[in-house]
């Protein structure tokens, strides 16, 4: 039947041009800008390695590891929950973490690693039409910088206008702390911008923020409830369907002022 494509191609439009006419669009990273849960995965096993634990993550324990925001927190709740005579401690946790994150930069940098499908071609459109970028993220700062460099050139941290990390602010995702840093460093307000995520955790994090929020499911938050959220989308290349205005025709008179309220039908 053509009519629940129909249906669909309707909301994706209009989902697009509230993207389009958003003052400012703020990015996740794991997962949202690239689908880098593996290459963290396998980062952390290497470090448990070199530290000489007999610890490995598989896919199972890692997806439930990962609803637990932050590297040195899923560290130190994995070794809580062993049946261990001792747990590391909190100098132990950090050089743990930090030989993690070497290694995940490693990785990054000898292998070329792409970005999700339509995230380039948003982050280009976005500038063009004037549009302000930032990044609210869990990660660490380095990691992002892993990803990114490789990914946009060494140059990347000047196509966004406010960069956030986790250990930035008091308390990660779900709390709203790293994208309220965000909105206060962008001096917006919440409705103006909108939220792109891939977890539940950051769907909360950004509505507890006030700001609307699109999914794009990644590998391992794929069957998490986002029916909180404004949109719910495979990637950002579903934001190019076919009989969707092109960019240049949306929002010629775009307001940065203008808030954000329009409802649009979530996916299934």
């Amino acid at each position: 039947m053509n009519l629940p494509l129909a249906a669909s191609a309707i909301d994706i439009a209009r989902a697009r041009q509230m993207l389009e006419c958003a003052g400012a669009l703020i990015f996740d990273v794991d997962g949202t800008l690239a689908e880098t849960e593996e290459v963290h995965r396998r980062a952390f096993n290497d470090a448990f390695l070199k530290m000489g634990l007999d610890w490995r993550w598989g896919r199972t324990i890692y997806k439930e590891l990962l609803k637990i925001a932050g590297g040195k927190e899923r560290i130190r709740a994995f070794d809580r929950s062993r049946r261990g005579p001792s747990f590391l401690s909190d100098h132990e946790v950090i050089e743990l973490h930090q030989i993690k994150t070497s290694r995940y930069a490693e990785l990054m940098a000898n292998s070329d690693y792409p970005l999700r499908p339509g995230v380039e071609a948003l982050l280009v459109s976005a500038r063009r039409r004037g549009q302000r970028l930032a990044i609210a993220t869990t990660t660490s700062l380095d990691n992002i910088d892993a990803l990114l460099a490789a990914a946009l050139g060494k140059h990347w941290p000047d196509r966004f206008d406010a960069i956030v990390a986790g250990d930035e602010v008091p308390r990660k995702k779900p709390a709203p702390d790293v994208y309220l840093e965000v909105l206060r460093r962008l001096a917006m307000p919440a409705s103006c911008c909108i939220a792109i995520e891939d977890s539940h955790n950051g769907l909360v994090a950004a509505s507890l923020a006030g700001i609307p929020v699109v999914i794009t499911r990644s590998v391992y938050f794929d069957d998490e409830d986002f029916s909180e959220a404004l949109l719910v989308i495979k990637d950002l290349a579903e934001l190019s369907l076919q009989g969707v205005r092109p960019i240049e025709d949306v929002c010629l008179a775009r307001s940065n002022s203008q808030p954000i309220s329009t409802p649009v039908a979530r996916d299934g």
